[in-house]
């Protein structure tokens, strides 16, 4: 069973399908889109539902998790975090959080207590992350959680060529 993960301000915990309205409304914003790789626009609460249905058999897989991010006072969905690979002990870092709630802290907040969680109870030997060149906010959390530059690439994204940082830390 997936545990559920608090935090200060957060409580990171498994979706739910009632949450898929939240959810197409949140990753709908076209912002959110425009700097994740695997979120279209316009994403509708279709994709939300089927988005969801996949999470059981990832985390029951071992090879991925993915976290619904809500505050502690509310169980509204705020973003989503997770692993979209573990391979070896290394965890792929993925998340996005809703606009309004950008600038606050919750990102760190829960990459810190997801990853604080999977290094004591999963063995997690190591993080990676990318992000889209001009996503400085995402290059400050990963930085911010002390991740290291390692190298840019190029990946196709929705047809077009676009620039990822990549970034490593082994614990």
């Amino acid at each position: 069973m997936q545990a559920i993960i608090s935090t200060e301000r957060l409580v990171l915990r498994p979706f739910k399908q009632s949450d898929a309205t939240r959810v197409a409304k949140l990753a709908g914003d076209k912002c959110i889109s425009e700097m994740t790789k695997n979120i279209p626009y316009p994403y509708s609460e279709v994709m939300a539902v089927q988005w969801i249905a996949t999470h059981k058999a990832q985390f029951e897989s071992g090879n991925s998790v993915v976290y619904a991010i809500t505050r502690t006072q509310s169980d509204d969905v705020i973003g989503s975090l997770g692993f979209v690979e573990i391979n070896e002990g290394v965890g792929t870092l993925g998340y996005w959080l809703g606009v309004d709630f950008w600038g606050q802290g919750f990102a760190l907040e829960a990459v810190k207590g997801l990853v604080h969680y999977y290094r004591n109870e999963k063995g997690l030997r190591g993080l990676e992350a990318t992000h889209f060149a001009e996503n400085t906010r995402s290059r400050t959390v990963i930085e911010k959680f002390g991740l290291q530059y390692v190298q840019d690439s190029k990946i196709e994204v929705r047809g077009e060529q676009r620039a990822i940082c990549m970034h490593r830390v082994q614990f």
